[in-house]
């Protein structure tokens, strides 16, 4: 039986097993049946979905399959990921459900549900709910006890709950009148939010990718194409840009230069302004493998650590609650700040990222000196087969000894790809020639003893 649900949900094609109308109607019906076997009394679920035009039907089925048993369920509608986490966290909620496949193109879907606590789904639940899929129990749903959604709450009032949290409690009631903002929504989930917000703390506003159609989602827009927001910048003259990821629990930045600031780069502000205010817990920040070595020697100077994990927020929430740390997050822009939220939320970033330039009376071009990102190269080898690195003949000896001549300066990172039959190769060091000339040699023991001909 084919695992469905991923580190981020569950994804596929909308339309297609499993984002099938059936089968979304039996997670529905599933997850209502299993809460209330947990609760002793059927569960309130809050839903929420990104601008995708399979978005409402899927809304619909999932509806459908929940009541079936019984839960009472609130739409908040259009909205963000971290924007449900809140509400099933606040209103309180047994469960909240986001329908949207992140950054995936828009003939894509997915569904993401939440504890109260704003933690992901238990995988023991999951489970469950991936074996009633594939036993075909949609057609065993109470279709008896089918009714109307019950809307207390509309999606209005919903949304405006999660804006004024952050208005109020984010935020502090802090204005930003001086403040030019170019933002870009992706044509996506903070398409309506991001403005509201932005405005209502006083900021100038420039908006682009900003009117969702159900397709252009994605479109050359948001955090994964950061180009049409640096021309933005430099065209308004603005203080800065940020661009927000398809359910904005990501965002990334540019200065007001035009130049890219990323994951690492907010990282690093924000770890000096809580080490500041002596609110950065065990003076620990927490990123994946994937950060540029130039992060960890940048706090290191500091007198901050930087502790790795897997790559994935999943892993990092895992370690921050494991840790006690304060600081998380992802090269790519998701940033956890687990005492505020279990969740990334690209909002929450922005208005903390404003605020330290509020205190510290700078702008973030500023704030983000003292970040020194080391070259960094990539190789891929394609493989016939994962055979562990470390039976690999000659491939140990030669990476321990790159790793010693790397010194406290360079990191190498071998790993194979979770989907293709790829090893990868990244090596970080103070010169592109060193280290491509390093990759090229570990490549080349990994072809000889398992390439693919």
């Amino acid at each position: 039986m084919k695992k469905l649900f991923g580190t981020d949900g569950m994804r596929g094609k909308a339309g297609v097993f499993p984002l099938d109308s059936k089968s979304i109607r039996t997670v529905g019906a599933s997850l209502a049946e299993h809460l209330t076997q947990k609760l002793g009394r059927p569960p309130s679920v809050v839903i929420g979905r990104d601008t995708r035009e399979s978005g409402e039907w899927l809304e619909a089925s999932l509806t459908e399959g929940l009541i079936s048993f019984g839960a009472q369920c609130r739409s908040a509608g259009v909205i963000t990921t971290p924007g449900v986490a809140f509400l099933t966290r606040t209103l309180p909620a047994d469960a909240g459900v986001v329908i949207s496949a992140s950054h995936n193109k828009y003939q894509d879907n997915g569904i993401k549900i939440f504890a109260p606590s704003g933690q992901k789904l238990d995988e023991e639940t999951e489970q469950q709910i991936e074996a009633d899929i594939y036993s075909g129990d949609a057609e065993n749903v109470n279709d008896d006890s089918v009714h109307a959604v019950n809307n207390t709450g509309s999606a209005d009032q919903l949304q405006q709950r999660y804006l004024d949290y952050l208005i109020n409690n984010i935020n502090e009631r802090q204005t930003f009148s001086d403040l030019s903002i170019a933002v870009d929504c992706a044509n996506r989930a903070a398409y309506s939010l991001a403005p509201k917000l932005f405005e209502r703390i006083g900021a100038k506003v420039t908006l682009i990718n900003c009117s969702p159609d159900g397709r252009n989602i994605n479109r050359d827009s948001g955090s994964l194409h950061i180009e049409g927001l640096q021309r933005a910048v430099v065209k308004e003259r603005a203080d800065l840009g940020v661009a927000f990821d398809g359910d904005a629990d990501r965002a990334l930045f540019v200065d007001d230069e035009g130049l890219f600031v990323d994951g690492d780069a907010t990282l690093w502000v924000m770890a000096q302004a809580l080490s500041s205010r002596g609110e950065l817990s065990t003076s620990t920040v927490v990123a994946t493998v994937m950060s540029n070595i130039g992060l960890e020697i940048a706090l290191r100077e500091i007198g901050l650590r930087l502790v790795r994990t897997d790559v994935g927020d999943k892993y990092v929430l895992e370690e921050l609650l494991r840790s006690g740390a304060s600081l998380g997050g992802e090269q790519s822009g998701h940033i956890i700040f687990p005492n505020l939220s279990l969740a990334g939320d690209g909002l929450i970033t922005t208005l903390l990222l404003l605020r330290t330039m509020k205190e510290r009376g700078a702008s973030l071009r500023e704030l983000t000196t003292g970040l020194k990102r080391y070259p960094q190269v990539l190789v891929n080898v394609k493989v016939k087969g994962k055979v562990p690195f470390s039976e690999i003949p000659n491939l140990m000896q030669a990476t321990l000894r790159i790793e010693k001549e790397l010194g406290g300066n360079g990191r190498l990172l071998l790993r194979y790809s979770g989907t293709e039959p790829l090893a990868r190769i990244m090596i970080e060091g103070s010169s592109q020639q060193e280290i491509e000339a390093y990759a090229e040699e570990l490549a080349r023991v990994i072809r000889t003893a398992i390439r693919v001909d």
